[in-house]
């Protein structure tokens, strides 16, 4: 079984959180969402505008495209890899920390 204190799986949260949003969202990490997904912004009925999300090609490419447009599939695996460092590379977890840290701001702002 695995055990772990609250202040760390809180930190593990806020980290997963922030290098999801980090992955899905950011402009910073468009080069990886480029070769599977295009972004075009559109007015919507109401005059407001919204991006609209298309996933490129078939195969790998679309099932690679699919996932990095689903904020709950790449948090999945982005909780999965963070709990995996977490546990087999503990000196990595000032990084984390970093994470978390960025992560409480980015919830923080959001909520302003």
């Amino acid at each position: 079984m695995l055990a772990i204190e609250w202040l760390d799986f809180f930190i593990l949260i806020l980290a997963t959180f922030r290098l999801t949003h980090l992955i899905v969202f950011d402009e910073i990490t468009s080069f990886i969402r480029k070769p599977f997904l295009t972004a075009t912004i559109q007015e919507n009925a109401s005059g407001q505008l919204e991006e609209i999300i298309e996933i490129k090609g078939s195969g790998l490419r679309h099932f690679i495209g699919s996932l990095l447009s689903c904020y709950w599939c790449v948090g999945f695996w982005c909780s999965l890899i963070t709990v995996l460092i977490y546990y087999y590379f503990p000196a990595v977890f000032p990084i984390i920390v970093v994470f978390a840290v960025a992560g409480a701001a980015a919830f923080i702002e959001s909520k302003t």
